[in-house]
């Protein structure tokens, strides 16, 4: 794995996480605990911070970046940014999902307990209410989500990847 210290700010992690062996880490970085960062993820806190909650999953390909001395990148807890995606400058609250190859772009606001289904771009500045999904380019609210069901579901994939954490932990 590459971690890095860039303009003096090194990365910081939480405890029981998992960085698999490419991944890329990069200055102002702070993680919670039992988070994952899986194959070529790229967490790049160069121009700005990044802060990710507890129980974050960071799936393979997946970057997340920021936009210099303008828009942070803030993940809260449970949140699974999916296979390729890309999380820009923005905020991700508590139990969301970003679908895979979808985009988060900067100063989006993405409330708690929704989702962003796989390839949808949610443009800079879009502000999605809690217990929302969202699909399509640009992204649009195509329904609510029961707040139970967007937890459960949300909190089960959140689940699997400490499972398979464990497995690469174990090896």
């Amino acid at each position: 794995m590459i971690i890095k210290t860039v303009n003096g700010k090194t990365p910081e992690f939480g405890e029981d996480i998992y960085i698999s062996e490419n991944a890329t880490i990069v200055g102002d970085v702070i993680t919670g605990d039992h988070c994952s960062i899986w194959f070529n993820a790229v967490i790049r806190g160069d121009v700005n911070a990044i802060r990710l909650g507890d129980k974050v999953n960071v799936q393979d390909g997946a970057v997340i970046h920021c936009t210099y001395q303008r828009y942070a990148t803030e993940i809260g807890n449970n949140v699974s940014v999916g296979h390729n995606a890309i999380v820009h400058g923005c905020t991700i609250e508590d139990n969301v999902l970003v679908g895979m190859g979808s985009i988060v772009m900067d100063g989006c606001v993405v409330g708690r307990n929704s989702i962003i289904a796989a390839g949808a771009v949610v443009t800079q500045n879009t502000h999605i209410e809690p217990g929302s999904v969202y699909a399509g380019v640009p992204a649009k609210k195509i329904k609510d989500i029961d707040e139970n069901l967007s937890k459960q579901e949300v909190e089960r994939i959140a689940n699997n990847y400490l499972k398979y954490a464990s497995w690469f932990k174990e090896s």
